[in-house]
Formats: structure tokens, sequence, C-alpha cells
């Protein structure tokens, strides 16, 4: 099985899919105060153009730039038992001086 996907090929996803959740940390509230960007859980499969148009529709801004880390899993010890938590894929997404998201 071929590890690269031709872009052809390429998956589409709507707005809603890409973007997760918002991460509401105390670090990421006092980047959204301090630089205007804010931390999203995002797809794994989406890229940075897909979370720039997801913001850009959903939450009605203009994005200036997107970061995207991905994030390997955590283990987790339960009794006698060793799991993992899931990798997942984060985003951090810079806006427009005048534009602002309010989570509350």
């Amino acid at each position: 099985m071929p590890r690269h996907v031709p872009a052809s090929t390429s998956i589409v996803l709507e707005p809603h899919q890409v973007i997760v959740k918002p991460l509401v940390t105390e670090k990421g509230m006092h980047k959204s105060t301090r630089n205007n960007a804010y931390a999203f859980e995002i797809n794994r499969l989406a890229t940075k153009e897909d979370v720039k148009k997801a913001v850009e529709t959903l939450f009605e801004v203009k994005v200036l730039k997107v970061a995207t880390q991905n994030r390997k899993g955590k283990v987790r010890r339960t009794r006698f038992r060793l799991g993992m938590t899931k990798d997942w894929k984060k985003a951090i997404v810079t806006l427009d001086a005048e534009h602002r998201i309010n989570f509350f």
C-alpha cells in the first residue's frame, strides 16, 4: 500500500469537520489577549488552508497565519494496565488586529 497520497485524491473536509474543539486554557487565553492568537484541536487530515477557511467561515473573522502541531498521545495507567491517549493535531490561528473570537 503506498504511503504517499496524490493531491488529486485528497479528502475534502467541511468547516465543521476541520475544527474538533477550541482549546480554552490559561496559556491560550493569554495568547488570545496578547497576540490575538487562538488554539484549536483540529482533524488530523486537515491542512493549514483547510483550517484557515474553516475559521474564517465559522467565526466570520480574517485569519493572518496558521501554525499546526502534531501532538503525540500520552501513556496513562489504570490499575494494572497501561494505555495511550490518542494522537491529535493542534492549530494556532493568528487573527487580524480588528477581529476577535469570544468563547464565553
